[in-house]
């Protein structure tokens, strides 16, 4: 049985349907200010290649990535 990705289907002009719009993955740098939806405000403390490390006053979380409820301000 042949296998199939959702990924892999390509989107014909005159279909009926929009394509999905392709991910954007926001760059973060120590020492941008950020906003979190649930965390509140916070400064990036450390960036590696998975997340960032995140000094939101009472407590400093790890984000990983992608970051859907995080944005730089």
């Amino acid at each position: 049985m042949p296998s199939s990705s959702w990924s892999s289907r390509r989107h014909l002009p005159n279909s009926p349907f929009q394509p999905e719009p392709e991910r954007v993955v926001e760059i973060f740098e120590t020492g941008d200010r950020v906003s979190h939806d649930i965390h509140g405000l916070g400064l990036v403390v450390g960036v590696d290649s998975y997340g960032v490390t995140v000094d939101f006053g009472a407590q400093t979380l790890r984000i990983t990535s992608p970051f859907n409820k995080m944005e730089k301000l």
